[in-house]
């Protein structure tokens, strides 16, 4: 499955779609770090990937792909836009359902996917590689083992079909998609799947909500950024 923007000048700025699962199944490899504790920590985490995205000024709209009404509440409130009724058949077709509604709200914008998992992320670090990006029709940034992936773009006009999860890096080289290698940008690679992912993060420099919980909860010692 694909989505086609529409047409758009080569200065174009970003719709930027964060899929968010259900909290009560989200992050199951930190369930022997944050133990009840858990959901709260994706939440936290997504919760400060969409406060830097929305303060990236590259990005023209964040819309947040969740049927999860907690999670949508709190990212609402953060300025996101929530787009609801994802297929329930994984994560690239919920960004495909995404697209096409962002796409019908806000014609003319490149179409951006962003893992939802980045809790150190800076908003000057991803307007960085979106304005890379904007020179390729189809692109994307591996996440920090070089082994997956956490930004996808499809500019305006051109096919939006993400391959995220698993060894994606492999799959969209193969699909000819542009691989961007920034220098400089490790808020950008770094998403969380296990206490190790966690604690690179926490050395970066985590956002408020990560750090807040992790400050609450005694899982870590978190600066903030």
């Amino acid at each position: 499955m694909s989505v086609s923007t529409s047409r758009g000048g080569a200065d174009h700025r970003w719709s930027l779609l964060v899929p968010v699962k259900r909290l009560v199944g989200a992050k199951t490899r930190l369930a022997r770090l944050a133990g009840p504790h858990r959901g709260d920590l994706a939440l936290a985490i997504a919760c400060d990937t969409v406060m830097a995205a929305v303060e990236c000024p590259e990005v023209a709209s964040v819309f947040v792909v969740t049927d999860d009404a907690r999670a949508a509440e709190a990212l609402r409130d953060l300025g996101a836009h929530i787009i609801a009724g994802e297929p329930g058949t994984g994560l690239n077709p919920a960004l495909v359902h995404g697209a096409a509604e962002a796409v019908r709200r806000e014609p003319g914008q490149g179409l951006c996917a962003l893992s939802a998992d980045l809790p150190a992320l800076r908003p000057a670090e991803l307007g960085a590689v979106l304005a890379g990006a904007a020179r390729h029709e189809r692109a994307f940034l591996a996440d920090a083992p070089g082994v997956g992936t956490t930004l996808y773009t499809a500019a305006p006009g051109a096919d939006f079909a993400p391959a995220f999860e698993g060894a994606s890096r492999r799959r969209h080289l193969g699909a000819g998609t542009v691989e961007l290698t920034p220098a400089d940008v490790p808020t950008v690679r770094r998403d969380v799947d296990t206490p190790e992912d966690l604690r690179e993060a926490v050395d970066l420099g985590v956002g408020p909500h990560t750090a807040k919980l992790l400050d609450l909860v005694g899982l870590l010692d978190a600066p903030q950024r």
